[in-house]
C-alpha cells in the first residue's frame, strides 16, 4: 500500500521539524500509542494498541530516522509485531517546505501487513492504513498548530490559542 499527500501547518519549519523529532509529540500523535520511548538519533520503541476489522492487537515495534536533512527531509522506517495478529511494516519519506503563512509538510508513505492481518484484504487494510496516516498528520498539525478557533472567537479578538509545541518555542 502506498499513498502520498501534503499539508499546509501554520508553524515555522524548524518548529514542525523539531516536533517530528520529539517522542511527547510523536506518542500524542500516534493513533492507539500507549508508550513512546528513545531518540530521534539511536530510534523510537513504541507500543501501539489498534483493532483492524476484527482483529485487535497490541503492537510493539521500533522507528528509526534516516537521512536526515534538517530542517527539509527525513525518512521514517519502521516495523512492529502484533503477535497472533501478524505484523506491519512500513516508512514515510516527509519532506517540509517554508511557504508563507508555514510550512507545507508533504508525506510519501508505504506499508506491508503480514499474518492475520493481510487475510483481511487490501480494502480493508488499504483503508485503514490512509486512515491511521490521516489521523496522525491531523493529530500532528494540531499538536504544533493549536486547536481551531471558532470564527466568532476571532471576530471577538480573543486570545490567539497555542498548541503546547508552539507556547514552549513561540
Amino acid at each position: 500500500m502506498q499513498m502520498s499527500d501534503s499539508r499546509t501547518i501554520a508553524a515555522p519549519q524548524e518548529a514542525v521539524w523539531a516536533a517530528l523529532l520529539d517522542p511527547e509529540v510523536l506518542k500524542a500523535c500516534v493513533p492507539g500509542c500507549t508508550e513512546m520511548s528513545g531518540s530521534a538519533d539511536e530510534g523510537f520503541e513504541a507500543t501501539v494498541v489498534q483493532k483492524v476489522g476484527p482483529v485487535k492487537a497490541t503492537f510493539k515495534g521500533q522507528v528509526t530516522m534516516s537521512e536526515m536533512d534538517p530542517p527539509n527531509a527525513l525518512t521514517l522506517s519502521g516495523e512492529g509485531k502484533g503477535g497472533a495478529a501478524g505484523f506491519a511494516k512500513g516508512g514515510a519519506n516527509v519532506r517540509l517546505v517554508a511557504v508563507e503563512g508555514g510550512t507545507e509538510l508533504h508525506y510519501d508513505v508505504e506499508a506491508k501487513v503480514g499474518g492475520k492481518l493481510a487475510q483481511l484484504g487490501s480494502r480493508i487494510i488499504d483503508g485503514f492504513a490512509k486512515k491511521m496516516a490521516d489521523q496522525f498528520f491531523e493529530n500532528f498539525q494540531n499538536a504544533v498548530e493549536g486547536p481551531k478557533e471558532p470564527a466568532e472567537a476571532d471576530a471577538e479578538g480573543g486570545p490567539e490559542k497555542k498548541g503546547w509545541f508552539k507556547k514552549i518555542t513561540g
